[in-house]
């Protein structure tokens, strides 16, 4: 429906907990989705959460399917995902170079969970309930942390991994396939 400016850090709104949402299936829910697909297929992101745009509502979206901005990943199927419940799926942790929108030009090493289980509904308040490993948990935790008010910059354990994209050439590693 339309491409919305997406927030940078520091803006209040993405340091806020974002509400769940009580209905589905409405105009203005599957309005809010379409506008952030077009904004994140727009920068070629791999997800985006509703703070993101400045809406405080607890709404994820995420795909990656030949992204040019993560070409050495396994793909993950678009999904909306509302409400989420993120249970860690052991304890096994892996540190991985995550960038975001509201973070231009910035790559950070961040530990996350190996493997996640989430569970949530889709805009029509479908169930949804995944296990999921690798970069696919890496990208919902990094969603569902911004409606936790977190940026991953906060998660990020020694800030020397930690710095402009083009300033660290050659020392990120991509991410696993």
């Amino acid at each position: 429906m339309a491409i919305r400016d997406v927030l940078k850090m520091g803006h209040p709104v993405l340091r806020e907990v974002a509400a769940p949402v009580t209905r589905f299936d409405t105009v203005e829910l599957h309005r809010l989705v379409l506008d952030m697909d077009d904004t994140m297929r727009s920068l070629d992101g791999a997800g985006l959460a509703a703070p993101q745009i400045g809406v405080g509502l607890r709404v994820v979206i995420f795909e990656v399917n030949a992204n040019p901005r993560y070409p050495h990943v396994e793909a993950i199927p678009y999904t909306v995902l509302v409400n989420p419940v993120l249970t860690p799926a052991g304890d096994e942790m892996d540190d991985g170079w995550e960038g975001c929108l509201s973070v231009p030009g910035l790559r950070g090493l961040v530990p996350r969970y190996r493997q996640l289980r989430y569970q949530g509904r889709d805009a029509r308040g479908n169930w949804i309930d995944r296990t999921v490993e690798g970069f696919h948990a890496r990208v919902v935790q990094h969603e569902v942390d911004h409606l936790d008010g977190i940026l991953y910059p906060q998660r990020v354990r020694d800030l020397r991994n930690f710095g402009f994209e083009d300033a660290l050439v050659g020392q990120m590693t991509p991410m696993p396939d």
